[in-house]
């Protein structure tokens, strides 16, 4: 599996179905888990997923969001770049594109990614995700 630098919906990401290779990157703690990021709702249900009848209008609309169900970090993010190797893929996990605890370094990113997709605005550092964990009784928000 390919590591994909790239512009996510909230800043610049790797990409990649294979967690470990992700984990090598970032020097991070195997126990911390990757945001799995699917391409759309159906994509997130095919995979067995479920959550709360009462929260699935607010993950349907959500945008920029990240969502906590039993442990498990997703987000819906409709790819707006216009690149056939990113629809093709139905999820990704996903990681900002830094090493743990740093600031995005192009020159580190680049290095680290086997595949970079850039639109005409370029790569940059934006705003991470809104974070919630939800069940079917609470919201809370994290981040």
């Amino acid at each position: 599996m390919s590591v994909i630098l790239t512009q996510t919906d909230t800043t610049v990401g790797f990409l990649s179905q294979d967690s470990l290779k992700l984990q090598e990157i970032k020097s991070r703690n195997s126990l911390k888990p990757f945001i799995k990021v699917y391409s759309n709702i159906k994509a997130f249900k095919e995979n067995g997923n479920r959550v709360p009848n009462s929260k699935k209008s607010l993950i349907r609309r959500s945008k920029k969001t990240t969502f906590i169900v039993k442990n498990r970090a997703f987000r819906i993010a409709n790819n707006n770049l216009n690149s056939s190797l990113l629809r093709a893929s139905k999820w990704n996990y996903s990681t900002s594109a830094n090493e743990s605890g740093k600031n995005f370094d192009r020159e580190f990113c680049e290095s680290k990614a086997d595949i970079i997709i850039e639109d005409k605005d370029s790569l940059y550092e934006g705003n991470p995700s809104s974070l919630y964990k939800i069940n079917s009784k609470k919201t809370e928000r994290l981040r």
